[in-house]
């Protein structure tokens, strides 16, 4: 592993089968995040919510709850998964570090999301920018294809109402 210079470490990939991580697939999404230049867009966009003697970055914070939701998390206290593989991705946040950083978010309101809003859109725009003409908006027309199953399900609790 190289030092990081976001707010993800470097990962070095062999093919030897001697380092094996868990969430290999989510390599994939840290490059993502690294190459996108989302990292560092949304720390220096989440700079106000940083308390004076924090050690954990807010914008990492938050992209760390995105990457346990994308893994296939559905609580804050998913990214614990992430804190399993810190070769992968680096220091992460206790659960009640990131329950008050959301608390404080949302008590923030707009502001809040305008912060995240901006993070996203430099971060496309640099994306896009890099893209060049291949970009998916070249055209003038972006086209989202969108697939959806329902998945039924059964409950034999009291009052539970059908899918």
């Amino acid at each position: 592993m190289r030092e990081p210079t976001g707010s993800y470490p470097s990962v070095r990939f062999q093919g030897d089968g001697r380092q094996v991580v868990s969430q290999a697939g989510s390599v994939l999404l840290v490059e993502t995040v690294r190459k996108a230049g989302l990292d560092t867009a949304i720390s220096e966009a989440l700079g106000l919510w940083r308390k004076p003697r924090a050690v954990h970055d807010p914008g990492k914070v938050l992209l760390d709850v995105a990457l346990a939701v994308a893994l296939g998390g559905d609580c804050l206290a998913d990214v614990g998964m992430l804190r399993a593989e810190p070769a992968v991705f680096g220091p992460v946040a206790s659960d009640p570090t990131v329950s008050h950083l959301l608390d404080s978010l949302a008590a923030s309101g707009k502001k809040a999301l305008r912060a995240i809003r901006s993070a996203r859109a430099e971060a496309r725009e640099r994306v896009w920018r890099t893209a060049g003409r291949a970009a998916p908006d070249t055209g003038g027309m972006v086209t989202v294809d969108l697939d959806g199953v329902l998945v039924i399900a059964h409950s034999d609790k009291e009052d539970a109402a059908p899918t």
